[in-house]
């Protein structure tokens, strides 16, 4: 049944949606995040100190550690932001989801009125056919009846 509140109830159906799209794909760049954070803890476990050898030697692994760390550090304020992300979008859908529950039930609310208007007209009409046709005689069978 048509109301005043239908077409904002698919209004919202769909923001709601569009927000549940969106917690989807912020849990996706947080896995992404996170996963790329564990590859760059690993890549820097992987790396070797020299242990011996020449200063130059040195210095390049160091700097290579250094750039490691750097990306790690990189990671870290990925897995940060796509963690305010989700929390965002999470505290959006919520919003979205009490605003199409609001607009639900007051359409669920005019639609009882509307019954219950047609059940009451439907009511007094059936009292005036009652009404019209209690006053009327009904046709005696005798009289119907030819006398031939």
């Amino acid at each position: 049944m048509k109301t005043r509140y239908s077409s904002l109830v698919a209004l919202k159906k769909n923001q709601m949606q569009k927000s549940e799209r969106a917690v989807q794909e912020a849990n996706r760049n947080l896995t992404n995040a996170r996963d790329a954070l564990q590859q760059a803890l690993l890549d820097l476990q992987s790396i070797q100190p020299a242990a011996a050898g020449k200063i130059a030697e040195f210095l390049a692994n160091r700097t290579l550690i250094d750039a490691q760390l750097r990306i790690i550090d990189e990671k870290r304020q990925w897995l940060a932001f796509a963690q305010n992300a989700l929390k965002e979008a999470q505290a959006l859908l919520k919003k979205d989801m009490i605003e199409f529950e609001k607009f639900k039930y007051l359409e669920y609310q005019e639609i009882e009125k509307i019954l219950k208007a047609k059940k009451l007209k439907e009511a007094k009409d059936l009292d005036e056919i009652a009404l019209l046709t209690f006053g009327k005689k009904t046709p005696n069978k005798d009289a119907n009846q030819c006398a031939y």
